[in-house]
C-alpha cells in the first residue's frame, strides 16, 4: 500500500469512524438527558461534559509517542471497545459520580481511536492529498455526528426520561461495536520507523515552537469546543424552551448535514480562498452564528442558524489537522497531532465547566455567546498567523522536491526532483517517502 494509490483503507476507515463517532454522538445527549433525569443542574451537566474530556487530557501525548514510533492500527480497536463499554455502562449507572466516570472512559476510548486513525492518515498519505484525504477522514465523524443524534431523540422522551436515556446509551453501546466490522487492513504490516525512532524524541517544546502549530491547536480548540458544548447544552436550551428530544435531535443532525456539506466542497473552497482566508472567514461567521443561538428565535430560525453554523465549523477540524501535520518536525507528527487533541480535550474541560459556571449566573443561552467570543479570537488567529509549509511545500501542502537526503533521483524540467526506486517510509512528508506533484479532484 503506497501514499497516493489505492484508497480502501480510507473508506474503510471512514466507515469505522462513523459508527464509532455516530455512538459517541448518541451517548452524549442522552448522557446529558439521563443526568437531568437523576437530579442534575446546569452545573453538574458541565462537570459530567468536562470528565469526558479529563482522562484524554493526560493520555494523549504519550499516545502520540508511542504511535510516531510504532504502528497506529491497534489504537482503534482499543478505542471502540472503551467507546462502547463506556456507553453501556453510562446506561447502567444510577449515580451522577458514576455516569461521570464511565463517561471519562468514553472519552479515552475514543481519543484512543482518533489518535491512531489521524495519524493512520497522516502517515498514509502523500502532502498534496492531506487536505482531502484528512476532508474525506471527517466526513466519518460528520455522519457519526448526523445519525447518532437522530437515533437519540428517536429513543429518548415520553415519562420515562431515566429509562429512555439508558436504552439509547445501551443502544450506543451496541452501535460502536460495529465499528469493528470495518478495521481491517487498514494500515500497511510493516510500520515505517521516524528518524528519531532509535534515537532522541522531538522535544515537545519545538513542536509547539513551530509555526502553525500553536495556531492550529487552538483553532481546533475552539471550533471542537464549539460542536462540543452545542451537543451538551443544546438539549437544555431545549427543555427551557419546550422543544421535544426528537427536535433537538433533528436539529444537532442538521449541523451534522452541513457539516458534511462543507467537507464535500472543501476542495474547491480552497482553490478560490486559500487556507488561511476560508479559516478566518468561517470561523467569523461562525462566532456571529453561535451566538444567535442565544435569542428567542423560532425553531425554524433556530434551525437556520445551525445549518450555518455547521458549514462554518465543518472547516476548521480537517485543516488545522493538515496544518499541524506539515508545520510539526519530521518523526513527530503523530505526537504533533496528540498535541492539537490534547488542546482539543482541554477545551473540552474547560469549556463545559466555564460554560456550566456562565449558565448558572446568566441562563443556558449564555454559554453561545462565549463559544462567539472564542471564534472571533480563532478568526484572528487564522488571519494573523498563516500556516507556514514545511521544507520544499507550497501553501497547498504541495512537496516541490525531495528532502538532502534523496540525491539519487533527477530533476524534471520544471525542477521537481523525482526519485529511482524510493520506497514509502515515515511519517507523511517523512524520510524515503519523495513525492511530488499538484492535489487531483479524484473523490474518496
Amino acid at each position: 500500500m503506497r501514499p497516493g494509490g489505492n484508497r480502501g483503507w480510507l473508506l474503510r476507515l471512514v466507515i469505522a469512524f462513523s459508527f464509532a463517532q455516530g455512538a459517541v454522538s448518541m451517548a452524549r445527549p442522552a448522557v446529558s438527558y439521563r443526568a437531568l433525569a437523576l437530579g442534575a443542574d446546569e452545573r453538574a451537566i458541565g462537570v459530567i461534559a468536562g470528565v469526558y474530556a479529563l482522562l484524554p487530557l493526560f493520555a494523549a501525548v504519550p499516545l502520540g509517542r508511542r504511535t510516531d514510533h510504532g504502528r497506529c492500527a491497534p489504537l482503534l480497536p482499543i478505542g471502540v471497545v472503551l467507546i462502547s463499554g463506556g456507553c453501556v455502562f453510562s446506561g447502567l449507572a444510577d449515580s451522577l459520580l458514576a455516569m461521570a466516570a464511565w463517561s471519562g472512559v468514553m472519552g479515552l476510548g475514543h481519543l484512543s481511536f482518533v489518535i491512531g486513525a489521524q495519524s493512520i492518515v497522516a502517515r498514509q498519505s502523500a502532502p498534496h492529498e492531506q487536505d482531502r484525504n484528512f476532508g474525506h477522514f471527517t466526513i466519518g465523524a460528520s455522519l457519526g455526528q448526523l445519525i447518532g443524534p437522530i437515533a437519540a431523540g428517536a429513543l429518548i422522551g415520553g415519562g420515562d426520561m431515566a429509562g429512555t436515556s439508558a436504552l439509547a446509551l445501551l443502544v450506543a453501546g451496541a452501535g460502536a461495536a460495529v465499528a469493528c466490522t470495518s478495521l481491517w487492513r487498514i494500515e500497511r504490516r510493516t510500520a515505517p520507523k521516524s528518524r528519531t525512532a532509535a534515537g532522541e524524541r522531538v522535544p515537545v517544546q519545538r513542536i509547539l515552537r513551530a509555526r502553525g502549530v500553536p495556531a492550529g491547536i487552538f483553532i481546533s480548540l475552539a471550533v471542537l469546543s464549539a460542536t462540543d458544548i452545542l451537543t451538551a447544552y443544546l438539549p437544555v436550551v431545549g427543555e427551557e424552551r419546550g422543544i421535544a428530544p426528537s427536535v433537538i435531535g433533528l436539529l444537532l443532525s442538521l449541523r451534522a448535514a452541513a457539516t458534511i456539506a462543507c467537507r464535500l466542497v472543501m476542495t474547491p473552497m480552497l482553490r478560490l480562498l486559500g487556507r488561511t482566508a476560508l479559516l478566518t472567514v468561517t470561523c467569523l461567521l461562525g462566532a456571529v452564528l453561535c451566538a444567535g443561538i442565544a435569542l428567542p428565535v423560532p425553531v425554524w430560525a433556530l434551525a437556520v442558524i445551525l445549518a450555518a453554523l455547521g458549514f462554518c465549523l465543518g472547516v476548521g477540524q480537517p485543516l488545522s489537522m493538515t496544518t499541524v501535520v506539515q508545520a510539526a518536525p519530521d518523526g513527530a507528527r503523530s505526537t504533533a497531532l496528540a498535541l492539537r487533541l490534547t488542546g482539543n480535550r482541554l477545551g473540552q474541560v474547560a469549556a463545559p465547566g466555564a460554560a456550566g459556571l456562565v449558565a448558572g449566573v446568566a441562563g443556558v443561552a449564555a454559554p453561545f455567546v462565549m463559544l462567539g467570543g472564542l471564534l472571533l479570537l480563532s478568526s484572528g488567529i487564522a488571519l494573523r498567523s498563516p500556516a507556514k509549509p514545511g521544507p520544499g511545500r507550497d501553501e497547498d501542502g504541495d512537496r516541490e522536491g525531495h528532502r538532502d537526503g534523496h540525491r539519487d533521483g533527477h530533476r524534471d524540467g520544471d525542477g521537481t526532483r523525482r526519485s529511482r526506486g524510493s520506497r514509502g517510509a515515515g511519517v507523511a512528508g517523512g524520510p524515503g517517502r519523495p513525492w511530488a506533484g499538484r492535489a487531483k479532484s479524484d473523490g474518496l
